[in-house]
């Protein structure tokens, strides 16, 4: 049997597939490779040989129902974990429709084909988003889900099919929630990736509003392991939130960067805030800790770790920022230099 992780090229998706494939575990993943997807991610255990034997990948759409039972069929799924999705805000804004393709009926067409080759586990990968802001207490799983942006509504429905499809059919269905996530290999999109990389090419590093907007980061591999536990620990039914414990305003996480890579805080420059922007994600994660798992990276050292992967890998992450990607910058910032707010 094999377990079947979708979006596995992507940045969470890879290290969770590598994470598989070290535990000896047959892998198999499905990514549609768009600009976030990216091979190179697995070229390590992909070119190796040992690990090389348990890794088999497709390229498609999780929309494509075909390919989607194929893979089922073909492989001798068990489990399937869905990292499958376009997750960026920021262009959810300018185009919802396939944030809705993806996020909703690529999880429709997952869940379906789980139900008819009768899965052991299906781990929906959701986000602390769905709750929207908070002002208050840390949000905990039974409280309502209010998406501010079409990235987080289109994610609230993928999380509540999955588990109707528990309700209805009794699918084992586990839903998981987590706060921000950051490490190697992130797309440079991303709010600290591209901190860090515009800060290695000495330009600005363009913050949103006052930049007090409070966010709580967990590193990717704290996420994943979390996820396994969770496949182990987990119960059918259940959602379980993952948070980091690091709360931090995003204009002091913009500084730390700065100050680790020693550029001037002149770089910074505070611009028109985004449509609809959360003022705060906070996560109650009580209920996972119960359970016996809670994160063990300090976001400061997994910071300085990642900073550390960005300069050692810029050939990496300056061939992702050419081309399609000077073109969506471009469209998303230019003109909120015009509009530039102090803190």
């Amino acid at each position: 049997m094999a377990i079947l992780i979708t979006g596995g090229a992507g940045f969470i998706g890879s290290h969770f597939a590598r994470r598989m494939i070290h535990q000896g575990k047959r892998t198999v993943v499905l990514d549609k490779l768009t600009y976030a997807g990216n091979l190179e991610n697995l070229k390590d255990v992909v070119d190796n040989s040992k690990t090389s034997q348990l890794f088999k990948f497709y390229k498609g759409d999780i929309c494509n129902q075909e390919l989607v039972e194929h893979i089922f069929s073909e492989e001798d799924i068990d489990t399937l974990v869905n990292f499958a999705a376009e997750s960026h805000v920021d262009r959810s804004i300018s185009s919802a429709g396939n944030f809705i393709d993806t996020d909703m009926k690529g999880v429709f067409v997952l869940l379906e084909a789980a139900r008819r080759f009768s899965i052991k586990k299906f781990i929906q990968i959701s986000t602390d988003e769905v709750y929207g802001t908070t002002h208050k207490d840390a949000f905990r799983e039974t409280d309502a889900l209010n998406p501010s942006n079409p990235y987080a509504a289109s994610k609230a429905g993928g999380d509540r099919l999955a588990y109707a499809y528990w309700v209805t059919y009794e699918l084992p269905v586990i839903i998981t929630r987590a706060s921000n996530n950051y490490g190697p290999n992130q797309h440079p999109e991303k709010f600290i990736p591209l901190f860090i990389t515009n800060a290695l090419e000495d330009k600005v590093l363009p913050l949103y509003g006052d930049g007090r907007q409070v966010r709580d980061w967990i590193h990717v591999e704290d996420h994943c392991a979390a996820i396994d536990f969770i496949m182990d620990h987990g119960k059918d039914g259940e959602v379980y939130n993952i948070g980091g414990g690091n709360e931090r305003y995003n204009v002091d996480t913009a500084h730390f960067i700065l100050d680790e890579l020693r550029k001037s805080h002149s770089l910074l420059e505070h611009v028109k805030d985004r449509a609809g922007h959360d003022r705060r994600y906070a996560l109650d994660c009580s209920k996972l800790k119960s359970l016996g798992w809670k994160a063990q990276i300090k976001f400061e050292n997994g910071l300085k770790d990642t900073i550390q992967w960005y300069e050692d890998n810029q050939s990496w992450w300056k061939r992702i920022k050419n081309g399609e990607f000077v073109e969506y910058y471009n469209k998303q910032y230019k003109h909120r230099f015009a509009g530039t707010v102090l803190p």
